[in-house]
């Protein structure tokens, strides 16, 4: 049974805010909406690894098991309306949380149920791999990158926590608008922060920020990101012809935030961004690859050190890691789920050797 969710008065929830014609079309894209604010979606890379034609970038880079792998969010509101982010207009935009707050448990628990539901069309399809599809019904990963901005859910640092005790890791996204979250998230697996250009002007044009302090609050979040022990990463959507400029800004960004990891990867010309967009803004992978390497030129202490092209991204990391950028999952529990464990825990203490994965093919490629 759902607890009882908490709501500022006065204010209504963001079922309320929604129309029945944005949940439909949530709906219709395969999304399943749970509680007052979050939602679950299966990846297009769940789907291929099922079929045993691969898994995703997180998979080569990280050791992510994409068919274990819980794409969902705890917000579906956010400060943005980014030109290459496949959401609508309908979506919900907001600068602060305004609706009810649901219970990290009850959230954890719907989410899993509605990722079993939208999994259950591939149990008895031919094409899927029976051993992979019995691993699916036990995630082991959440991505809390759907959609919306879900380092903003009030409960963020609990709702880690609960995910850590039931042995799933803990992948954060945040657009770089909530500096005050960033410095409050304790210990997660790893930390994605989005650099989505080299300057004020192009992240305005690109973003388009509720935030008129937009840029001083993108400063800001490097500065926080920068203080966490844990594993970071930056990721740069390149934008062909928009934002695919000044390499040694971008560098300087990188520095800023000290990040461990630097996604360089083309924007996929996919969902709602294709009324914003051109065809001819998505980068080929040759051309995001020579990008990255113009930001690496300026970046003496990382190497380039994998690439995933049905995905157009290459990964560079700080030249410390070796190249051993993968995690070691049984170490970060033991580490994490220690009473004593520190809120800002080494990243180095559960990394571990990069292993060879199967990929797929160039004509497999996914919008991911």
């Amino acid at each position: 049974m759902q607890k009882k969710k908490v709501t500022p008065k006065g204010k209504k929830t963001l079922e309320n805010q929604f129309t029945e014609n944005y949940k439909n079309q949530l709906e219709h894209q395969q999304y399943r909406i749970v509680g007052n604010h979050s939602a679950v979606k299966i990846c297009g890379w769940t789907k291929n690894l099922l079929r045993g034609r691969g898994g995703c970038y997180k998979l080569k880079f990280y050791g992510i098991k994409s068919h274990q792998c819980l794409q969902m969010t705890t917000s579906l509101s956010c400060a943005n309306r980014c030109e290459f982010c496949w959401r609508g207009t309908k979506a919900p935009v907001s600068k602060e949380w305004k609706w009810g707050v649901d219970e990290p448990k009850f959230i954890i628990e719907e989410s899993i149920k509605a990722q079993l539901k939208l999994l259950t069309g591939f149990n008895g399809n031919p094409a899927t791999e029976k051993d992979i599809f019995e691993q699916s019904l036990s995630p082991k990963h959440v991505a809390l990158s759907l959609t919306g901005e879900p380092i903003c859910y009030p409960k963020i640092n609990e709702i880690c926590k609960e995910f850590h005790k039931r042995g799933i890791s803990t992948f954060i996204v945040t657009n770089a608008q909530y500096p005050k979250e960033i410095k409050k998230l304790n210990t997660i697996t790893q930390l994605y922060l989005s650099l989505d250009a080299p300057n004020k002007e192009i992240l305005k044009k690109v973003d388009k920020p509720l935030f008129l302090d937009y840029w001083e609050r993108y400063l800001a979040s490097l500065k926080e990101v920068k203080k966490k022990k844990f594993r970071k990463a930056a990721r740069l959507t390149i934008i062909k012809g928009i934002n695919d400029i000044e390499a040694e800004n971008y560098a300087e960004l990188i520095l800023k935030g000290d990040f461990d990891f630097v996604e360089v990867k083309g924007y996929m010309f996919v969902g709602e961004s294709r009324q914003r967009l051109e065809q001819k803004n998505m980068p080929l992978h040759e051309e995001v690859k020579s990008f990255a390497q113009e930001v690496l030129k300026f970046l003496p202490k990382y190497e380039l050190c994998s690439e995933h092209k049905p995905s157009r991204v290459v990964l560079l990391t700080k030249k410390k890691f070796n190249k051993n950028t993968w995690i070691n999952f049984a170490k970060f529990f033991e580490l994490v789920n220690k009473k004593s464990s520190p809120k800002n825990l080494d990243g180095m203490k559960y990394t571990t050797k990069t292993m060879k994965v199967k990929e797929c093919t160039d004509d497999e490629e996914i919008a991911d």
